[in-house]
């Protein structure tokens, strides 16, 4: 056999090369674009750190000063009981000199009055300070979230310029010789020679395509996962003779287009699902696609072992899209291999289902399979698995209804306002759930009327907390074993508009940025001031059962504040600890869920709800985690309860309209206490 010389691709026309030249252009461009914003979020740490540094010094001064301050206010009161002493004298003695007195009195005073001046200057040297730490800090937290949806932007342009490169068409001219068997005749041997020189050219065509990509070395090595294919588009014989001994030689032309399983690119990059979503769900497992059918050249029509060999270990399907002339048509297929159409409905939405333990996606679903008996299954989270075996023969249409798995159990019963009767209901279980299993328990889940918002008690044990899988940010190391001796209570839910109207209604309470201060909101992808928003007017529309948002840290301690009082019991925001803890339920994934975000299980910005990059959305509407606590993934970020040693505040779990790796249970943004944006609210602990 013999291959042309000439480029494979040698019939790609300019537009197919304009859109590779284009593919490697848009990743080249988000590659240099995510260096220049990498290269600035250094530069902002650095002068970050450098600021922080400088604020410590000034911090230091200052303490010198006051302390200076006490010292020089004990030598002026001594100065002047000194003074005084001599005027008491001078009574007695006109001719006393008291110059000496007076003059230290005098420099006393001016010590004393330079020393107040000195220090009013280093505090609003300390306030300019923070106030460009504050700034620094929303500008890092900005191009942190431009990085991610620049990552995210990257793994896009590399899924869509891998698949078009599996999608060239190009034409490849060989000639190939076969030894004709002495029990076939010149017709049989000439229609066998040019079928397997087709399939050897469709052979070649996939490994020039693999050859060609891109990312090969990462590609190549999973070439069994790919699914490609090649369609032979035309084909044609330039040229064929026989010979004396028996031989037919046939040179053909064959025009041909690659395809691959387009939900598995994901897979050969590394990259999260998600970004294949638009294509189907990525084939689970090491089942290749393209042993699921038949070649349209049927193998037991050879007889030859090497191109049979040959053709069995690359798996290549050429799949016909117009019979290609003059090769005869292909055999007919048989009865085993043929393919009917089944159609997959279901009663939901983000569902996936599986055929024979293989994944295609989810509904709705119209593909064709081999005929025969196949396990279907349609799973959702949060919903018992449908599930059913049914022996396939002609075109089919399955409905899978699938129904809610029952929640966690819970007290119907209003907790009691006396503190034995509530220890009966509450406390027992409590201890009971924590000496079983500290980690792996379910939290139990309490009505608390009085705040329309469920406490869930989480256990004592203990975690790793930090950055687990090394895709986190640097304040999310090192990894540090955390232990937590007692278990607490902790809103299931973020606090609401309408629970944050009671507290207003009550106090006549003016949050920071109703004070002519003015909300933050996201524009062009940075944190924008706007006067007129506040947390009854967040910029998107809410309703009561949103999550209360535009309140900075010391609006939700006021709040907690409030509770505690009205409730008698003591709440507050979480720690970092307990937060995270919380979070986690007991998992060590990215997610509760795994370590993909996954399409529609959280509002987070391009995670595929409804809500995403548009609004916050009503809590609890994305199934909760083993603890009962809903959103501790996207929605709004969360305030956690800083340190007395910590000037910044932390803020825990994603928002809305931030990139989706932003959201995992380690992530950390830290903030200015007085900062409120409209995509930062809180929950709180009850304190047992």
């Amino acid at each position: 056999m013999r291959i042309a010389p000439l480029s494979l691709l040698i019939s790609a026309t300019l537009l197919a090369a304009n859109v590779f030249a284009q593919d490697t252009a848009t990743v080249t461009a988000i590659e240099a674009e995510l260096s220049v914003k990498q290269n600035e979020l250094e530069n902002y740490t650095q002068i970050l750190d450098k600021h922080l540094s400088e604020e410590t010094r000034l911090v230091s001064q200052l303490d010198l000063l006051r302390n200076r301050s006490t010292e020089l206010d004990k030598e002026k009161n001594q100065a002047l009981d000194a003074m005084n002493e001599l005027y008491r004298r001078l009574i007695d003695d006109p001719s006393l000199n008291i110059s000496a007195a007076q003059t230290r009195y005098q420099e006393a005073v001016a010590l004393h009055k330079q020393n107040k001046e000195d220090i009013t200057m280093q505090l609003a040297a300390i306030a300019s300070h923070r106030q460009d730490i504050k700034q620094i800090r929303i500008t890092k937290h900005t191009l942190v979230n431009t990085l991610e949806s620049l990552k995210d932007q990257l793994s896009t342009a590399r899924v869509e310029r891998l698949r078009n490169e599996f999608s060239r068409e190009g034409t490849l001219e060989i000639e190939h010789t076969i030894n004709c068997k002495r029990t076939e005749t010149l017709a049989a041997c000439e229609q066998r020679g040019q079928q397997m020189g087709l399939q050897k050219s469709t052979q070649r065509f996939i490994d020039q395509l693999f050859a060609n990509l891109t990312e090969q070395r990462l590609v190549e090595p999973k070439r069994n996962l790919a699914g490609a294919q090649v369609k032979v588009v035309s084909s044609h014989v330039t040229a064929s003779s026989f010979s004396g001994q028996g031989n037919y030689s046939v040179n053909l032309s064959v025009t041909m287009r690659g395809d691959v399983n387009a939900s598995r690119l994901c897979g050969l990059l590394s990259v999260d699902n998600r970004f294949c979503s638009e294509y189907g769900t990525p084939l689970s497992g090491g089942i290749g696609y393209q042993n699921s059918y038949p070649t349209t050249f049927s193998d037991t029509q050879f007889n030859y072992s090497e191109e049979n060999a040959v053709a069995q270990q690359r798996a290549v399907m050429p799949v016909v899209e117009r019979a290609p002339t003059p090769i005869a048509s292909a055999p007919v297929q048989k009865q085993a291999d043929k393919l009917v159409e089944l159609t997959l409905r279901s009663n939901v939405y983000d569902d996936e289902v599986f055929i024979n333990g293989v994944s295609y996606g989810s509904t709705k679903l119209n593909l064709q399979i081999p005929v025969g008996m196949h396990e279907i299954e349609v799973r959702k989270l949060g919903y018992e698995p449908y599930k059913t075996r049914v022996n396939i023969r002609r075109a089919q249409t399955i409905h899978a209804q699938l129904v809610k798995k029952p929640r966690a159990a819970k007290v119907a019963q209003p907790l009691s306002s006396n503190p034995q009767v509530e220890t009966k209901k509450v406390e027992q279980p409590a201890v009971s759930l924590v000496s079983e299993s500290p980690v792996t328990s379910q939290a139990v889940s309490l009505v608390n009327q009085s705040v329309n918002n469920q406490i869930s008690i989480i256990p004592a044990g203990s975690f790793k907390m930090g950055d687990l899988t090394g895709n986190g940010l640097a304040n999310e190391r090192p990894v540090v074993e955390k232990v937590l001796s007692n278990s607490y209570a902790m809103q299931s839910k973020e606090v609401t508009v309408s629970e944050f109207r009671r507290f207003v209604q009550s106090t006549g309470f003016v949050t920071e940025a109703e004070k002519a201060k003015g909300c933050a909101y996201y524009r062009n992808g940075e944190p924008v001031w706007e006067l007129d928003y506040s947390w009854q007017n967040p910029g998107y529309e809410q309703s009561e059962n949103f999550p209360v948002v535009c309140v900075s840290y010391e609006d939700a301690k006021a709040y907690a504040n409030w509770l505690s009082g009205e409730e008698g019991k003591q709440y507050r925001l979480p720690n970092e600890v307990e937060w995270e803890y919380a979070a986690r339920a007991g998992t060590t994934s990215e997610y509760p869920w795994g370590n993909e975000i996954g399409k529609n299980l959280a509002n987070c910005g391009w995670c595929g709800s409804e809500w995403s990059n548009k609004s916050a959305a009503p809590v609890g509407e994305f199934a909760p985690n083993n603890y009962g606590l809903y959103d501790t993934v996207g929605n709004v970020w969360e305030w956690t309860q800083k340190r007395a040693s910590q000037n910044d505040v932390t803020v825990r779990g994603g928002a809305w309209n931030f990139a989706p790796s932003l959201a995992r249970v380690s992530t950390r943004l830290a903030l200015a206490p007085d900062f409120r944006a409209n995509y930062i609210g809180f929950r709180l602990v009850r304190e047992r």
